[in-house]
């Protein structure tokens, strides 16, 4: 056993020291233990957690009666599968911010939650049941999902715990709870009665393989999709007058058009031009004809026919106005030429095939312009007898586009077909692509919030700053938002449909006796409830009655970004109810963010959010996405215990967990692999040893009684308070901007360079070798006991598990036996002293030199003579050394050398082995005030003198000799 200032080091110096032996709840090193060790281990941690409240303390922190209170609003994470390592990112980000802001005395705000309605779940549960799905009812899949979401809730909030996320883990909240889905109910009806909800018939994203409308937060983009893209004619009817000159009529002329999307032709109602641009009519060097396109596509789009085109002429846009042509397919249709601001010259011919019914800005021009919408593909994305024999029920993405392509050959209205590989949208969910389709949903009128919600984000804090940016322009691409489902597991949208008409019934009355049912039962009243008893009785009265009742209610229940875009309403306190902080992915910006910001802005003209926090996705080690099938998914559950083979998988612990998350660039995509896992239980295990050596150094030290006041510490000691002092201040301010990857990075500077590294080595003859109470070891062992302080605080946060264990073991430590219940970093601003960076950083210059001329020896072995010449260097240097040669000064510490000379100029004789160093050293203090150059030498020398038995330094007249200052200590014992 170890000694220190004679007495043994204490029990938690051991219990630091080797993780073999440390059975505590961060398990940063566990060790493959039977089930016995591993039962007394538990016990341990159960003790461990008892005794320092690990568990109660968000209800503790709840109790206390402080000024301020700090909100986290935690985003609900979907209750459709096993935590992962995005779990595992999010929450340990937010609980890092919730303890920083406890520790700094504010009261914490964060109810943990969960999204546990909509279409994944329900398809989850559908696909699990197999053909036995079919002949459940909407109640029956209803039970079965929530029973689903229950279990993964389960599974999740397990894992949220063993994280050491701290929170009330008995009281969160869930979409599927009845409060919450008629709060939900409320702040519909209340965006209905201000006209922002309202119900269209327009295109929206629609999944065949769901059957469902999605919004475009439910969408993935998969950039390796193939298309059957195809150039055709739309042959010329009537040209514009201005363009009638420009034909002779002699030669056929068509206007060429380019699409991806071959199946929505049938439905073309126009083409659109860009008015500003330049077009052309061409001839074909290949066929005669001729053609008309955008100038600027003439020499490209020739290439990709293979041909030449001859320009006849060239005109403006605005010539083709009024214009119209015929529709490949039919014959005796017209489409009409329109001007169009979407048109774009980046692809294509510069000319758009517009099918009002399959396009947002198709769908514009249609309403500018009162062209039809009708769409010919039925909720299966097959076609509808609508669009005619030769398609009826042909999937669009399927054979439907082949046999559009067949028709447009038989037509001889097709110049190409060519497979184009590009970006398209996919359900999020079946991962199948999607189609755009016209249909009756109900909307949120987007564009009659958007002024006022970009005008309040200027006032909302992003971090990283460009996510600010991002989600204005995610919110400016969107025209409407889409808030209607069909399916079954969800909040309903409370209307009733009239039987014959297309007529709907909502009002007052109608939500406040569904708001009071569902808040008492839940929404499934909404399908085990006759309509008679979803209706009031001064309404039932008014539509026909319980027996000829002319309304039904119905079946569209509302998009889960509704769902958890209304939870500032029921999660946050108190009439302002907006958060400090949201803290979620960079996929959130189009998603929860946007969802949580319109459905406050509608409501209340306010966001929901003060700071928004911005990270990215967590990706694998070379910078590729996780998937199960290239094998590189990483379990946080085996992170933390460890998988079957632990020689490949070993159980890093929650601690190294939490260090990774922390050290991670969040702002950007975050990357974890064992190598990354390795680097992070190496850094601790650094960090471990530091809090070692601290704590076994302090194990006789009482702050109260053993404290030297700061301008009677050693110098150097004194600037190590000075380094804490910048230290605390720079952790500080970095927790307040949520960048915990720089407290990592201050702290393992710290701890390494400027402790492990320097000091520590430095003041060990001082802690080991002089009387127990001396005031020279009492002095390091202040500067000692505050830096424990200042790191242990600085690291909670990141690490609780560490930082209560450390605290637990502190000698002198008061109850409450929390580091979490005493409170933030404490320093002093006497601890300040710019000066004395200045006299040390000179010290340590010349320490360098002489450290730098004997490497890989002992120093201790060596004689060092400074000299510098007369001036400010040598009267700051003087201050570490009064005498002439001493082994025992300040200085000779900071060099560890047998002993130290310092002169005024050069020694008069050398002898042969000397070594010399010389340099210079600019001082400047009071910001420039004072500034002065010095030159100065060291020279080393071998020691003639004998290494002491006691402290092993060369300071002995003989080796069975003690030297005297350790003669002195021992006092003859």
């Amino acid at each position: 056993m170890a000694f220190v200032g004679g007495r043994p080091v204490s029990l938690a110096l051991r219990w630091c020291s080797n993780s073999s032996q440390t059975p505590n709840e961060n398990y940063l090193f566990p060790v493959q233990v039977d089930t016995e060790q591993h039962q007394k281990a538990a016990n341990i941690i159960a003790l461990f957690k008892q005794k320092c409240g690990f568990s109660e303390l968000y209800s503790w922190q709840r109790e206390r009666k402080v000024k301020t209170e700090f909100y986290l609003h935690d985003g609900p994470p979907y209750a459709n599968g096993d935590p992962h390592v995005g779990h595992a990112l999010n929450k340990i980000l937010k609980d890092i911010a919730n303890r920083y802001h406890m520790l700094r005395g504010s009261k914490i705000h964060f109810v943990p939650g969960w999204d546990c309605h909509g279409l994944p779940i329900e398809i989850k549960v559908l696909s699990e049941l197999g053909a036995k799905a079919q002949n459940l009812s909407a109640v029956e899949i209803r039970e079965k999902a929530r029973s689903f979401a229950k279990a993964a809730i389960e599974k999740q909030r397990s894992a949220f715990i063993r994280w050491g996320i701290m929170a009330d883990w008995n009281n969160c909240y869930y979409t599927f709870d009845g409060k919450y889905e008629a709060q939900q109910l409320r702040i519909f009806y209340q965006m209905y009665e201000k006209g922002l909800i309202y119900r269209s018939y327009k295109p929206v994203f629609w999944s065949p393989s769901s059957r469902t409308a999605l919004a475009e937060a439910e969408l993935e983009y998969n950039p390796e999709h193939v298309s059957r893209s195809v150039y055709v004619k739309f042959p010329l009817l009537k040209p514009a007058p201005k363009l009638a000159s420009l034909v002779d009529g002699s030669s056929p002329v068509s206007f060429l058009v380019w699409t991806t999307q071959p199946w929505t032709i049938p439905a073309n109602q126009a083409v659109c031009y860009m008015p500003d641009a330049k077009y052309a009519v061409v001839k074909c060097s290949k066929s005669g004809e001729l053609y008309i396109l955008a100038a600027d596509k003439v020499t490209s789009v020739a290439a990709v026919l293979k041909t030449t085109f001859e320009v006849i002429s060239t005109f403006s846009g605005a010539d083709l106005e009024t214009g119209t042509c015929t529709h490949p397919l039919i014959p005796d249709k017209v489409s009409p030429l329109l001007p169009a601001n979407h048109v774009t010259m980046a692809k294509g011919t510069g000319l758009v095939h517009t099918a009002p019914a399959h396009g947002m800005e198709d769908y514009s021009v249609a309403s500018q312009h009162k062209l039809a919408t009708d769409c010919l593909v039925d909720e299966d994305g097959l076609f509808t007898a609508a669009a005619g024999p030769e398609l009826q029920s042909k999937a669009v993405l399927g054979e439907g586009t082949d046999a559009v392509i067949k028709m447009l050959q038989a037509s001889k209205n097709l110049l190409l077909e060519e497979k184009v590989v590009h970006s398209y949208p996919c359900d999020w969910r079946t991962k199948a692509p999607v189609i755009i389709r016209a249909s009756k949903q109900w909307f949120v009128n987007i564009e009659a919030l958007k002024a006022t919600a970009k005008e309040l984000l200027k006032k909302v804090k992003f971090i990283p700053g460009s996510a600010l940016n991002a989600m204005v322009e995610m919110m400016d691409r969107r025209p409407y938002w889409c808030i209607s489902r069909q399916r079954v597991w969800g909040v309903p949208i409370p209307v009733f449909h009239h039987k014959t008409k297309d007529e709907f019934l909502i009002n007052s009355q109608t939500i406040k006796h569904i708001v009071k049912l569902v808040e008492q039962h839940g929404s499934d009243v909404w399908w085990t409830l006759p309509a008679e008893q979803l209706l009031p009785k001064e309404v039932l009265s008014q539509v026909g009655g319980p027996d000829a009742l002319e309304y039904v209610p119905g079946r569209d229940i509302l998009d889960i970004w509704f769902d958890s875009g209304t939870s500032w309403s029921c999660v946050l306190p108190g009439t302002d109810q907006r958060a400090d902080l949201y803290l979620e992915g960079k996929d959130q910006l189009g998603g929860w963010f946007q969802s949580s910001l319109l459905t406050s802005v509608a409501v209340r003209k306010k966001a929901p959010f003060r700071t928004v926090v911005v990270h990215g996705f967590t990706l694998g080690e070379k910078g590729e996405k996780m998937s199960k099938s290239l094998g590189n998914v990483i379990d946080p559950d085996i992170v933390i215990n460890g998988g079957q083979d632990q020689s490949k998988e070993p159980p890093y612990g929650a601690d190294v967990l939490r260090w990774w998350v922390a050290e991670s660039n969040v702002f950007t995509e975050v990357t974890i692999s064992p190598s990354a896992l390795n680097a992070a239980r190496d850094d601790i295990s650094k960090l471990r040893n530091t809090l070692r050596f601290l704590l076994g150094n302090v194990a006789d030290f009482n702050p109260e009684t053993d404290s030297v006041p700061v301008d009677k510490m050693y110098v150097l000691d004194q600037y190590m308070l000075h380094l804490l002092q910048d230290l605390a201040s720079k952790v500080t301010d970095s927790y307040k901007q949520y960048d915990f990857g720089k407290v990592i990075r201050l702290l393992k500077a710290f701890y390494t360079r400027e402790l492990s590294n320097f000091y520590f080595s430095i003041i060990k003859d001082r802690l080991y070798c002089e009387k127990a109470g001396d005031p020279k070891r009492r002095s390091c062992q202040t500067a000692l006991a505050e830096t424990l302080d200042v790191i242990v605080r600085s690291v909670a946060p990141i690490l609780p598990h560490l930082a209560e264990e450390v605290f637990q073991h502190t000698p002198y430590a008061k109850e409450p036996k929390s580091v979490f219940r005493t409170g933030w970093i404490n320093t002093s601003s006497i601890w300040k002293k710019p000066g004395l960076e200045e006299a040390m950083e000179s010290a340590c210059a010349m320490r360098d030199a002489f450290l730098g001329s004997i490497p890989g020896k002992n120093a201790a072995e060596y004689e060092v003579t400074i000299v510098i010449e007369p001036g400010l260097l040598f009267e700051i240097i003087e201050m570490l050394q009064a005498e002439e040669t001493s082994s025992t000064s300040q200085l000779n510490e900071l060099m560890m050398a047998s002993q130290t000379t310092l002169l005024s100029q050069e020694p008069p004789t050398l002898t042969s082995d000397v070594t010399e160093i010389k340099g210079t050293f600019l001082i400047n203090l009071e910001g420039g005030d004072i500034r002065e150059e010095s030159a100065y030498k060291v020279i080393v020398m071998p020691t003639t003198k004998e290494k002491c038995p006691r402290c092993w330094k060369y300071t002995a007249p003989s080796s069975e000799t003690l030297c005297p200052r350790c003669t002195d200590v021992v006092g003859g014992k």
